[in-house]
């Protein structure tokens, strides 16, 4: 995914309502109406998330007679977990790498310590 895609996906997942229609959609396509069914807001509203997922490529909509279904678009969602992955893989080498020295220092026979005079363990 592209530092564009990115923003947009990370930014229309930011608003909890999004998440949740987006959590909603794992279970399977759904309609605008049973998407705004669970809130006290009106299908404008909900169409109106609706339209930040899509133009994050979060979602697609199709017209189904005068129904609107709204897709989920899991390559996009994968594209987010890549990238996280990426930075998570990142960070837990440095932390490993820290873990090692730290416990190099720790070790007794490492060079950086010095044995206590007149100290017997």
């Amino acid at each position: 995914m592209a530092g564009h895609e990115l923003d947009r996906a990370f930014a229309a997942l930011a608003d909890g309502t999004r998440r949740d229609i987006v959590s909603r959609l794992t279970l399977g396509d759904a309609t605008v109406g049973e998407l705004a069914a669970p809130y006290d807001v009106s299908l404008q509203a909900i169409s109106k998330h609706i339209r930040v997922l899509e133009v994050a490529g979060l979602v697609s909509v199709t017209a189904d007679a005068q129904r609107r279904r709204v897709h989920l678009e899991a390559a996009a969602l994968a594209g987010l977990v890549r990238w996280i992955e990426r930075h998570q893989r990142a960070a837990e080498a440095r932390l490993s790498l820290l873990e090692a020295v730290l416990a190099d220092l720790d070790s007794p026979t490492s060079p950086n310590t010095t044995p206590t005079k007149g100290k017997t363990s």
